[in-house]
């Protein structure tokens, strides 16, 4: 799971409370600022993934590694502020953004936030708190002792052996330096709630996305006295195996695709063969024989010439769930590749892999599935879907040779709170469909689900979403938001060429 996140908030009632919360004195420019017990201080967040910079406060609050043993090793979580824009009525309440994955960073994402939090942050503060094995927070980056890292071919086919030899690799390279039991979901939550206390303020509003619907849920779950709203955008419920279901839904997604594909008559004429036929076709194909292809990559112009197998269009095909954008060239691709040119189709495979290995951190995301997910996995025979256990397999292939740690036994219990909830999904999402979203709002009294037609694994920045998140926060009634503004959302129609697709 990767991307995601959103706001929530209140009305005349928050006014008082906040009059009776600290507010982090506003510093003169380039100056520390006290927020509480944390002292921060200007930072530029950057991100190889984000056009743009954005400016910021950074601070680091030191916890322990084990929460049991607090005289033990201490790791700094990085904290990062994003300021309200209006200094003049004081401070609500803040939102805390939770990153996705699991494994990213959540300032290392703080341009998408920034630009989909823009309104929220016209009342609220922002705080990104990297979870712990992420971005700065003692991330559990597979390097040597040298801080080089370790080798891993990101265009080579990810099978379940190559991933469980690099895992074994880079579970060597991080023992002196974390003990990787400690940095699951139950640590993280605990982890926000330090932050929360050290900014000293007694209520926090959650956003979270993908991954990070899980940590909300599970924080709202714990420390109910101090959630006042929260927004899950791609939601996964506490009782879903991450990686799991993968070929279910990605089979529902491709689905969805032809159908709108058939709607449309360029497409439909362009493509006779529909795009879950071309997948199957070309998977079939390279399982009898891989191919040596030619290729230019992407990132670097430079010229490639490496080999395409089946494993190849499978791990695209994986990477397409995070990366929904891609999706309108996927039938393009797929017809070359099906008349057997793959250069297309590998160039696209290796921007993919690139984009998605700068945002996840390998170690941390083995850490929470390994721990949450592993064992509940139960594999169910393929049938007739694209996808049979293997992508399962690949996720989960790590677990053997890691240091695995535990949850607690009410984990995958279902979110029953009076809490206002605002839950959001994409219509065409591959990875966490709205079905999920309807399953988790059965116990949310409080709750609304809103579907955003058109839209993938993310939709916090889709259309007038932004406003509406806004509105949410100023009234934490998620059942009272005008959401017709977003009719006007529409799929990103299919290319029907490599030039784009027909007016």
């Amino acid at each position: 799971m990767q991307r995601a996140i959103r706001p929530l908030a209140t009305g005349a009632a928050l006014l008082l409370l906040a009059a009776c919360q600290p507010t982090p004195e506003a510093p003169p420019e380039g100056a520390q600022r006290q927020y509480g017990q944390l002292t921060f201080k200007p930072c530029t967040l950057t991100s190889a993934q984000a056009s743009s910079n954005v400016e910021a406060e950074c601070a680091t609050l030191q916890v322990p590694e084990n929460p049991a043993d607090p005289g033990g090793r201490k790791i700094g979580l990085n904290i990062a502020l994003l300021d309200t824009e209006n200094e003049g009525e004081g401070k609500l309440d803040p939102v805390f953004f939770l990153a996705g994955g699991p494994g990213q960073s959540a300032t290392q994402v703080a341009a998408i936030v920034n630009q989909s939090l823009r309104d929220v942050r016209k009342k609220r503060d922002i705080i990104l708190v990297d979870q712990r094995g992420t971005g700065k927070s003692n991330p559990l980056d597979c390097v040597d002792a040298d801080g080089k890292e370790l080798a891993f071919d990101e265009n080579a086919a990810a099978t379940p052996e190559v991933i469980a030899e690099f895992a074994k690799r880079c579970a060597a390279s991080v023992a002196g330096r974390a003990d990787t039991r400690f940095y699951t979901t139950t640590e993280a939550i605990g982890d926000l709630d330090s932050v929360r206390a050290a900014l000293g303020v007694d209520k926090i509003n959650l956003v979270g996305g993908s991954y990070g619907t899980r940590v909300a849920q599970q924080y709202a779950a714990r420390f109910p006295q101090h959630t006042r709203a929260v927004v899950i955008d791609g939601v996964a419920p506490n009782d879903l195996a991450v990686g799991g279901d993968f070929a279910n839904t990605f089979e529902s997604a491709i689905e969805l695709q032809v159908a709108q594909c058939r709607k449309d008559a360029a497409c439909a004429k362009r493509f006779p063969v529909d795009t879950r036929t071309q997948l199957r076709n070309v998977m079939t194909t390279l399982a009898k024989a891989p191919v040596e292809v030619e290729y230019r990559d992407p990132g670097t112009a430079v010229v490639r010439r490496d080999p395409i197998s089946a494993d190849t269009v499978t791990s695209l095909a994986f990477l397409f769930s995070y990366m929904p954008e891609l999706s309108s060239l996927l039938p393009v691709v797929l017809d070359e590749a099906a008349q057997g040119r793959y250069a297309p189709l590998m160039s696209l495979n290796s921007m993919a892999t690139r984009n998605m290995a700068g945002q996840m951190n390998r170690g941390m995301q083995w850490s929470v599935i390994c721990a949450e997910d592993a064992d509940r996995y139960q594999e169910a025979p393929a049938g007739d879907r694209l996808l049979g256990p293997e992508v399962a397999r690949m996720f989960f292939a790590a677990c053997p040779a890691w240091n695995v740690g535990t949850r607690p036994k009410e984990f995958t219990a279902p979110l029953s709170t009076q809490v206002p909830v605002l839950l959001l999904s994409g219509e065409f999402d591959p990875v966490t469909p709205p079905r999920y979203a309807e399953q988790v709002l059965k116990h949310l009294p409080n709750g609304r689900h809103i579907v955003a037609r058109g839209q993938g694994h993310g939709t916090l920045n889709a259309g007038c979403m932004p406003r509406l998140l806004a509105q949410f926060m100023d009234t934490t009634d998620a059942k009272a938001l005008d959401a017709s503004c977003l009719d006007s959302l529409s799929p990103v129609p299919a290319f029907t060429s490599f030039n784009g697709w027909e007016p």
